[in-house]
């Protein structure tokens, strides 16, 4: 992989992470479009840490005065910590469950498609859910279901912020607190990966760590960009338009594959 390819696979990681368009759907739909082959477990944690920076500075304000709050002992911000823990709890039972399942789905193209039509209809939802929704946070009922629906996510052609997003709206959280806790939900689990694969990271060797920065570079401009436009619209509650995107692109993939 050289460094321009790297910039392209980390700009579209970037942007697919937070929209509600399925980052993992878009990397097969490549793969069987195009022939892209996939780059590796450490090129693709290596773009999701650099997403989950994107995270981490969008809702700096909201990370830091938890951080503080839990070194300082406020209830508040272990309770909240802990519901991000509860809802972390469905994924990896799910992995642990059925691993070779999940992973044996990003094999069968027609699945991916199925699951952009079904994530576009999670977001159309949202039409209706969003205008009623007013929690300033989830119960810890509320944590452990978006939890079960970023579990589902797992599946290539989910969109993980758009099933929680579409779960916490569901539940009666509001827009901006339904956002932060499905993008801060999203941490735990790729700082995990990100542990793991630091030995691998290691052992590249030159060139690959310079197209690895190129991509991550990218991943994190655009992922900010993407945070920013995902919270833009579903302040201007035209969230569920991304429904007609998902749509098009998964009725047209399956659409290919039947020809």
């Amino acid at each position: 992989m050289n460094t321009l390819e790297a910039f392209w696979l980390g700009l579209v990681q970037g942007l697919t992470e937070f929209l509600p368009v399925s980052s993992s759907g878009h990397l097969v739909m490549l793969e069987n479009l195009l022939g892209v082959e996939e780059e590796g477990l450490l090129f693709e944690v290596v773009v999701h840490v650099a997403t989950l920076v994107s995270v981490l500075l969008f809702f700096r304000k909201r990370v830091t005065s938890l951080v503080v709050g839990a070194l300082r002992g406020e209830r508040d911000a272990w309770t909240y910590a802990g519901k991000l823990a509860v809802g972390t709890l469905p994924a990896v039972a799910l992995v642990l469950l059925a691993g070779d399942f999940l992973e044996a789905q990003y094999s069968a193209p027609w699945v991916t498609g199925a699951c952009l039509l079904a994530t576009g209809a999670a977001l159309w939802t949202t039409r209706f859910t969003l205008p009623r929704a007013e929690a300033s946070e989830p119960t810890w009922s509320a944590a452990l279901l978006i939890g079960c629906a970023q579990a589902l996510a797992i599946l290539p052609g989910i969109s993980r912020s758009g099933a929680t997003l579409t779960a916490g709206l569901a539940l009666g959280v509001a827009p901006t607190a339904a956002t932060e806790f499905s993008f801060l939900l999203g941490v735990v689990a790729i700082a995990g990966a990100a542990v793991r694969t630091l030995p691998e990271l290691g052992a590249a060797d030159p060139q690959a760590l310079r197209a690895l920065a190129v991509g991550a570079a990218a991943a994190l401009v655009f992922g900010i960009a993407a945070i920013w436009l995902f919270v833009r619209l579903l302040r201007s509650q035209r969230f569920h338009f991304f429904a007609f995107y998902t749509w098009a692109v998964g009725a047209a993939f399956l659409a290919w594959l039947a020809l």
